[in-house]
């Protein structure tokens, strides 16, 4: 499939639901080898095989291009033919070199697993930052994970530490796959605006030790009140447990500071992503503001 760039032509050629003609693929079978390769995404290791994974609606599509996201395939309905802002889309992945296809709603069912699935879905290659690219600045607050398991969880962190103004999401041991289609449904388009880093314990204490961050720990044992710990200082790294097990003693060894929520009532705990969240938002406190 081939783009050409009419910047030189007129108006009319510049109309992008011009320039898909003959370059849209329109599926109508599950049995077709595309669609099947890309219904095999729901699996982890067909991902990791491929480096890609599928993000659903116009919205996430259209901010994962802006961020400069690689797409890959561009799949939508039929339903969403000619609509001037899928058509515009359809052209950027053209010219980015992906696959445009137009589908039957059966087949765009089976590719997110939803009876009444978006109009539009994309394809795009994984992100990982290096470790050792993340170099952490006065200010600057950062969500490490320890062995996360749980998908909606770890999308729904990813989408709050975008939402306090995070600098990125470091994932720390085996966790779970955040570019799974539970993960990416959770974040809500937040897995686009923020680095996600993956890194052995030993790894990440080696790179908070020279970087001299402000490692706060959240533990239940010798650990202070969330809100009497100074976060104001230097670069600070929030660091969660498990959510069955908590934090290892290497990991709690080699934090500045444990913290503990104070909690009353019967429940012995909190959801991992509520208690994320109650840590991000007092340690970046002090840096938000209302917007008049």
């Amino acid at each position: 499939m081939t783009y050409k760039d009419n910047t030189s032509g007129s108006n009319e050629d510049r109309d992008p639901r011009r320039q898909r003609v003959g370059q849209v693929k329109e599926i109508t079978s599950l049995t077709n080898p595309i669609i099947k390769d890309i219904r095999a995404l729901t699996q982890k290791k067909n991902r990791d095989r491929s480096s890609s994974f599928m993000a659903e609606g116009l919205k996430l599509v259209i901010d994962a291009l802006d961020l400069g996201w690689q797409i890959r395939t561009l799949i939508y309905a039929k339903a969403a033919k000619g609509n001037q802002t899928v058509d515009q889309v359809a052209a950027r992945t053209v010219a980015k070199g992906g696959l445009v296809l137009e589908v039957s709603e059966k087949v765009l069912g089976a590719i997110t697993r939803r009876d009444n699935p978006q109009m539009v879905c994309g394809i795009f290659e994984q992100r990982y930052s290096a470790l050792d690219d993340l170099i952490p600045k006065t200010g600057e607050t950062y969500i490490a994970l320890d062995r996360v398991r749980d998908p909606g969880n770890l999308g729904t962190i990813i989408r709050t530490a975008d939402a306090v103004g995070a600098s990125g999401v470091l994932l720390v041991g085996e966790t779970t796959d955040p570019f799974s289609l539970e993960t990416i449904r959770a974040t809500m388009g937040s897995i686009f605006a923020l680095p996600v880093t993956r890194a052995a314990p030993a790894a990440f204490l080696n790179w908070c030790s020279r970087h001299k961050v402000h490692l706060v720990g959240t533990h239940l044992a010798g650990a202070v009140d969330y809100r009497t710990i100074d976060y104001t200082g230097s670069s600070t790294v929030i660091l969660m447990g498990n959510e069955q097990a908590g934090l290892p003693d290497e990991l709690a060894q080699g934090c500045s500071e444990l913290a503990l929520i104070p909690q009353a009532g019967r429940a012995d705990s909190l959801n991992l992503a509520v208690a994320t969240a109650i840590m991000l938002f007092e340690a970046r406190r002090h840096l938000l503001e209302v917007a008049e």
